[in-house]
This record gives C-alpha cells, structure tokens and sequence, in this order.
C-alpha cells in the first residue's frame, strides 16, 4: 500500500481523529447483534492507546432521517469499553462547543466516540463546513473505516482537506490483501461470483476475468448466465438485457483460455419462501414453473475439486437465496470447501461475509472484508475518494 498509515506519523499527545465503521447491526432491544466491525477497529484504536495518543472515534450508524434515539452510538460506546477493558467517553453529538470541549479536555490514552455522524445531513452531503468542524477536534486524521471509502462524505474526504490524513491498520490490511490478489496472486488464482443480478457485478466481472484463472458463477445471476448459453430457466429471474454482456464474459474466458464454470445441476423451488416442493435437475431441465434457489450437489462438487487447485481464492456474492435454510447449502458448502484449503482465501464484505461470520468459520479464512460496496468497487478496479485523499508514502 502506498498510503501512509497511522505507524508513519507522529500521534504522541496529539488530538486523533478516527473515522471507524460502528455501523454494526442491533436486536429490538438495543444490544449488539454482531461486533465483528468493532473488533476489527481495536489494532488501530490499542495502538494509539499504547502511544499515548488521544482519540476521538466517529462513525454513522443505519441511515437516520435527523436525530433517532434508536441509532444513538450509545451501545456501541458500551460494547467497545468492554472490549477494551477501559472506560469509553460518549459524546451527546458529533459537532458543537460540547464536544470541542470534550474533545479539548481529553488525556493521553483516553477514547472518546462522537454520536452518529449521519445525524447530521451534511455528513453526506460533505458539506465543507462540517467537515472543518469535525477536523477542528483533533490534529491528525486517521480513516479506518474501509467500509465508507467508496463514499465521498466529509468524515471520508472532506476532513483531510484539513488534517494530516492516514491509514488505520484495518483500511491498511483491507487494500493490502485484495490489492496484492488483484495485481500479483499466488496463482493459480480463482473467483467465484454470485450474487442476485449480473447488473450488480457487471464491472466485477468485466475487471476480474482479466485476471483470474478460474471463475466460477452462481447465485441468481447465474440464471442470465445459463440463459444466454440457451438454457431454458423456467421463472428464474433473467435480466434479458444482460444477455450480451453474460456472453461477452463467456467468449472473454475463451480466449483467455480460463475455466468459467456454471452450475450444472440446480436446487429449484416453486416460490422463495420455504423448500416446499423444492428439487434437485439439472440445469438444462428446469420445469418451467420454477425457479433456481441453489447450485446443486454436483456443482459444489466440481466447484470444490476446481477450487483445491487454486492458490488464491476471492469470493463475492453467496450462490443461492441462502436466507431460506433450505437454499443455503450451495453458499455454506462453498465456506466449508474454501475454510478446508491450503490457499489464500478473501471474503468480499456484505452477505458473503456475513454468511461465514454466521457459521464461525472467519477464522478459517485469510482475509473477511468488513466493507460491502467498498470491497465490490475495489473489485471493479474503482479508485476509491477516501483512500486516494491519504497521503502517500514517500518514495
């Protein structure tokens, strides 16, 4: 990576500013369902601890209309200070002469969070204005939050217009590992993509099959896929004006002399809801009043022995409607196959992540992105405006 991060730049006794992603989900009682996302700030949040830095977090949370009590960061504030073993300060807003003076009055090593920065519309707007009110808290600037990159707000691109601006560890190892498997993979390198809609992924895909050496496709796009090679796919959805672009990546494949591999035989259902009258056939013989939920038993199969030879692996998108349990073994076989090899293995963020945070196997993998949109764009080779802000290494 060749953007400085926050071991580049003096933060001793100095006012740091960190933008984290606390946008983590809540059961209806106000408890953190899932931490993942504040775990993954602690190496950044410690390490300026240890150096005697004093922090100031700031995040969004949800998507507030003005001031929600309901997406106060206030439980999050709770949850981190356990984390941490320490006291965590919580501020009532994220601007304001309280919060200067909060922000003022704080000593080395202490943690203090800003409420909700979408509380404030400007926050996406980035307002110039803001985005100078939230610098002038602190003295360096510090973005962490990988998940936020893609978007040009004033806590991801308008503060470093004011401040000395760098990577946090997470952002740092989040370009780094998909970095690294996008420009020079231990190969042979594959991707399997999935997901709803090619429309979603049609930049991903336009920018990975230059690369890899296996591509491997499901989800509910694979049935525009399998549509544009002439299979007939009964209800499935098919973006009929996808159609071209799905061939266009076949032929690019082609020529490129890589293996892309569609499902062969399918899980179909007659609705989404449940697995009722839900079958296995294979994928030129889909009854034309179904539809494809999943890959089938052979697919994962061929997929899991196409895989073992792979020595870098990045995953986007699950392979079936995997909310419904019936419909999810195609997505969980595929976290078991990549969690059994002896390869590089990247997780893009969103529900891919999530499914594998959900079966407790993010351990197994080398790298699960914490950034949903941002990991997809960086996918696509998109530069994304809060990291290209940063500063850059010299030399």
């Amino acid at each position: 990576m060749d953007k400085k991060t926050v071991a580049d730049v003096d933060i001793r006794s100095k006012r740091v500013l960190v933008r984290v992603d606390f946008n983590v989900p809540q059961d209806s009682l106000g408890n953190i369902a899932d931490d993942t996302r504040i775990r993954a700030s602690l190496p950044t949040i410690n390490y300026l601890v240890q150096h005697q830095a004093k922090i100031i977090l700031c995040s969004h949370l949800g998507r507030p209309k003005g001031r929600e009590p309901s997406l106060s960061l206030a439980p999050v504030a709770h949850r981190l200070s356990q984390l941490m073993g320490r006291p965590v300060l919580m501020a009532s807003d994220c601007v304001g002469p309280e919060v200067q003076e909060m922000a003022k009055n704080l000593k080395e090593g202490e943690v203090l969070l800003l409420e909700n920065l979408r509380f404030h519309p400007e926050e996406e707007k980035n307002d110039p204005a803001f985005a100078r009110s939230l610098a002038s808290l602190a003295e360096v600037f510090v973005n962490d939050a990988f998940g936020t990159t893609h978007r040009a707000h004033a806590s991801t691109v308008g503060i470093p217009h004011y401040l000395q601006a760098v990577a946090g560890f997470l952002l740092q190892k989040e370009i780094d590992t998909m970095g690294r498997a996008l420009t020079d993979p231990k190969r042979p390198l594959a991707a399997i993509i999935g997901g709803a809609k090619v429309s979603d992924k049609v930049a991903v895909l336009n920018n990975i099959v230059e690369k890899v050496d296996l591509l491997l496709i499901g989800g509910g796009m694979a049935s525009t896929f399998l549509k544009a090679q002439g299979y007939q796919v009964g209800q499935s959805k098919v973006e009929e004006d996808k159609l071209e672009v799905c061939r266009s990546i076949i032929k690019r494949a082609e020529q490129r002399g890589i293996l892309l591999l569609l499902p062969e035989d399918v899980l179909v259902s007659p609705g989404l809801d449940s697995g009722k009258g839900a079958k296995v056939v294979m994928a030129s013989q889909v009854p034309p009043d179904m539809k494809m939920v999943d890959i089938g038993p052979k697919t994962l199969e061929h997929f899991a022995q196409e895989l073992s030879k792979a020595k870098t692996v990045i995953w986007n998108g699950p392979l079936g409607v995997f909310e419904v349990e019936e419909f999810s073994h195609g997505t969980k076989g595929i976290v078991k196959v990549l969690a059994g090899l002896k390869a590089i293995t990247i997780i893009g963020g969103g529900s891919t992540a999530e499914v594998v945070e959900e079966m407790g196997m993010a351990d197994s993998m080398s790298h699960v992105s914490t950034g949903g949109g941002a990991s997809l764009e960086f996918m696509e080779g998109k530069t994304l405006p809060g990291v290209a802000v940063l500063l850059d290494k010299e030399g």
